[in-house]
């Protein structure tokens, strides 16, 4: 599993592995933003490693490709993976043991643009295509430490359009990542990566 290197240009001293689990538009861009800043990391997505063969040629020699298991071994585990696949995926992962897990979600389901749900104005969500999931009033980070028992879950990387995450810097100053949780040393280690990436 890689470890964390950073650029000389970071002052940021991380000596543990991460994983991306999910290579849709955020895991994507969080790997493109990670090797950016000379950040190891290994993305896993559903297909296999080989279908990320050209994603991991493109961004360079800090992001491998690996299976999903190998990606949920990683001492920190960002979950990249839409929320209604996010049950489905991390339950069936092995023990977390303390692991701190990067809950990146958001509880929202995608419409058929074809769809009268896609159209209703009731929904302040419908023209970026899709709606809130109804969560009983609990938080979405409560619901997703259900699928991660044991992990230490920081709620972070979830709030930025995707594609804004190539650009910390913009317009002389630096965008800002928000993230939050309950366990402050696990907080202190995803702290260390925003800092690590320009926000």
């Amino acid at each position: 599993m890689p470890y964390i290197t950073l650029g000389q240009e970071n002052s940021a001293n991380i000596d543990m592995s991460i994983g991306i689990i999910g290579s849709g538009a955020l895991g994507s861009n969080l790997a493109r933003l990670l090797a950016k800043n000379g950040i190891a990391a290994t993305i896993a997505n559903r297909r296999g490693p080989e279908s990320l063969a050209d994603f991991v040629a493109e961004v360079g020699p800090s992001i491998k490709a690996g299976t999903v298991a190998e990606a949920a071994s990683a001492d920190i585990v960002i979950a990249a993976v839409r929320w209604v696949d996010a049950e489905k995926v991390f339950s069936a992962l092995p023990a977390w043991n303390g692991r701190i897990v990067i809950d990146s979600t958001n509880p929202v389901e995608f419409l058929d643009p074809d769809s009268p749900d896609a159209k209703d104005p009731s929904n302040p969500l419908a023209a970026y295509g899709i709606r809130a999931v109804d969560l009983g009033g609990r938080s979405s980070s409560e619901v997703f430490k259900q699928y991660v028992p044991g992990a230490r879950v920081v709620k972070a990387f979830n709030h930025l359009e995707v594609n804004l995450l190539q650009e910390p810097k913009v317009s002389g100053g630096q965008r800002v990542l928000f993230y939050s949780g309950d366990d402050a040393d696990a907080k202190t280690q995803v702290r260390k990566i925003i800092d690590g990436t320009g926000f």
